[in-house]
């Protein structure tokens, strides 16, 4: 009979209760939304059959593999859509698609509904969306243990993919091996708490006022490296939290706080791996492939036994690889044989106050889950010193310029010590009145150069009663021609922190603002392109007619070399505006538009930052 009187003795895979022949096996979950088994003694016969498929209990005689050494390969899918959709490289899903190639059935986790999550198998090639990519925290398996067995001893051939405590206790549950499955896991770091993850969902309604209808870890659209957070809401609006903004993150990362208790002294580290092929991020690649670094992930791929050999081997035509020595993989995945370290925090007290209030609230109490917090802010202004180097090396002029610009429109002379702060750079001309309202948080470069010496002029113009707004970090391309006139706003958005790539303008951009232009964040700015809201005060006798109309730019949107926005023009989040386009009308959310007049080319578009 199983008996949970220390909970790291149970890794909640679920396998009891489905071996269980008189269903006597419930599970309760915790206030950490982690579950246990809990008996019925009245319905228990004493069989043994719990004890039986228990992979903590059983683990010592399931630890073993018929390859003395895995095979290891470093990969990714050949279509950069799946590869986008992908936690890493999208191997899973050239496994899933060799499987479903053969009318086989594939299973793993899937969120529900209230993205709480299970593991689900199905024949049907539409349910691999769906499948595919870590979700990050517990899964729910009761039942699946039961459909697998059903499947393999019908002769189905069968694929599925899950911790290595889940997939240890699926090969107790079977207790032999069948040729017609493959068992995939994956290298973990640790498995969330679901109330966890749920109170950081509900974070996004307290702060935006709609409820979250999709959630992605890992989302492609700022980078592989930068373990983006994507959610949308109801309202349609997309948020992206980077590792360094996400404070779910940060606290899985930083603080080990909201593991299950079993994942401290996990049992399942180390070799010989059990399962026919194990998955990761083949973090330190870079090290081994001297191939552009697109950011995209690449997977690591450990074959661990002969059968999984012959079935990667059916997946190679859908995918790049290259052979990797298997001392190649250790560095960079360290959770392959060590467990996550013990929490830095009071997780008793953590998770009593995380009953009680929000999850902003609890995060601010452990400070936003940051760890060493003074280094942080020491290495912010080494990086703004830097900066400033790069652009203007010791030029003394440019230093007093600088200090009496910032102290003109009130950032303070020592500026660039600080968070927010204008730069000049050589050949740059700034002429803001005192009438204008200035509200800077960031540092925003004014010329930003590759060629220092260049002699290419930029301009920068806010007359009086203007208004200028930028978030964060910004910068002007040398050439750049920036005018904000009387009584007109100009409004720029900031920038997802961990984001290599500073939001602004390239070279030779043209923005002039008469009335109000609006650039949301992450807004990237190809050479030659002009945004005005004016037509410079000509007038055309046509019904209805305004010199000036607001623009709106939406978020991380991409607006290509050479591309011309007209006054009135609003332009949806992530959208794309072709090279050399010219539009008048306005633009949806994630559409590529090209040509003159601009009109759509693609829908559904996604592209990384």
């Amino acid at each position: 009979m199983i008996e949970i009187i220390d909970k790291t003795n149970c890794c909640g895979c679920n396998a009891c209760g489905d071996i269980c022949p008189k269903k006597a096996i419930a599970f309760e979950t915790d206030r950490e939304g982690f579950w246990y088994p809990v008996i019925d003694k009245a319905l228990c016969v004493n069989c043994g059959l719990c004890n039986k498929v228990c992979p903590i209990e059983n683990i010592g005689s399931l630890k073993h593999n018929d390859l003395e050494e895995s095979v290891c390969y470093a990969a990714e899918h050949k279509n950069i859509e799946v590869v986008f959709d992908s936690t890493s490289g999208g191997l899973f899903s050239a496994l899933a698609d060799s499987m479903y190639s053969l009318n086989g059935y594939v299973g793993g986790a899937i969120f529900n509904p209230d993205f709480s999550v299970k593991h689900y198998i199905s024949n049907k090639k539409e349910d691999l969306a769906a499948l595919r990519s870590s979700k990050y925290l517990q899964s729910n398996l009761e039942g699946f243990y039961r459909q697998v067995k059903i499947l393999c001893d019908n002769g189905e051939k069968v694929l599925v993919c899950g911790t290595p405590c889940q997939m240890v206790a699926l090969r107790a549950f079977l207790n032999k091996d069948y040729e017609n499955l493959i068992i995939i896991d994956f290298i973990c770091r640790g498995i969330n708490s679901p109330n966890v993850w749920r109170k950081y969902l509900d974070s996004f309604e307290e702060r935006y006022g709609s409820p979250v209808v999709y959630a992605k870890a890992k989302s492609k659209e700022y980078g592989w490296r930068n373990l983006t957070q994507k959610v949308i809401l109801a309202n349609s609006k997309s948020y992206y939290e980077t590792g360094s903004e996400s404070l779910y993150t940060k606290g899985y990362l930083q603080t080990n706080a909201y593991c299950r208790p079993s994942c401290y002294i996990c049992r399942f580290k180390g070799f010989p791996r059990i399962s026919d092929i194990t998955l990761a991020d083949f973090w330190g690649i870079e090290r081994f492939n001297k191939e552009p670094e697109k950011d995209l992930g690449t997977s690591l791929v450990m074959i661990n036994s002969r059968k999984g050999l012959r079935y990667f081997e059916s997946a190679k035509k859908r995918i790049n690889c290259i052979s990797m020595p298997f001392s190649s993989i250790l560095k960079g995945n360290p959770a392959l044989i060590k467990p996550i370290d013990p929490p830095k925090v009071n997780r008793d007290e953590f998770f009593e106050y995380l009953e009680h209030h929000t999850f902003s609230e609890i995060a601010e109490r452990y400070a936003g889950f940051t760890i060493n917090c003074k280094k942080s802010a020491q290495r912010e202004i080494v990086q703004r010193l830097y900066r400033y180097y790069r652009l203007n090396g010791c030029n003394i002029f440019l230093l007093l310029k600088t200090m009496y610009i910032n102290h003109e429109i009130g950032t303070g002379i020592f500026s660039i010590c600080r968070k927010a702060g204008i730069i000049p750079t050589n050949h740059s001309l700034i002429a803001i009145s005192k009438k204008a309202k200035i509200e800077i948080n960031g540092i925003v470069s004014i010329g930003d150069k590759k060629f220092r010496h260049s002699t290419w002029e930029t301009r920068l113009l806010v007359e009086q009663n203007a208004k200028l707004v930028i978030e964060s970090d910004c910068k002007f391309g040398y050439g750049s021609d920036i005018e904000v006139f009387e009584n007109a706003e100009l409004h720029i958005g900031g920038r997802s922190r961990g984001v290599s790539s500073v939001p602004g303008s390239n070279c030779n951009t043209t923005i002039i603002c008469a009335q109000n232009i609006s650039i949301g964040n992450d807004v990237m700015i190809g050479r030659n392109v002009t945004i005005r809201d004016n037509n410079g005060n000509h007038y055309i006798n046509l019904p209805g007619y305004k010199n000036s109309r607001p623009v709106i730019i939406g978020d991380k949107v991409w607006l290509c070399e050479g591309c011309v926005i007209m006054p009135g023009v609003k332009i949806g989040d992530g959208a794309i505006v072709g090279a050399g386009s010219v539009v008048f009308s306005n633009v949806p959310a994630y559409t590529l538009v090209s040509g003159n007049p601009a009109k759509i080319v693609e829908q559904n578009i996604l592209w990384k930052y």
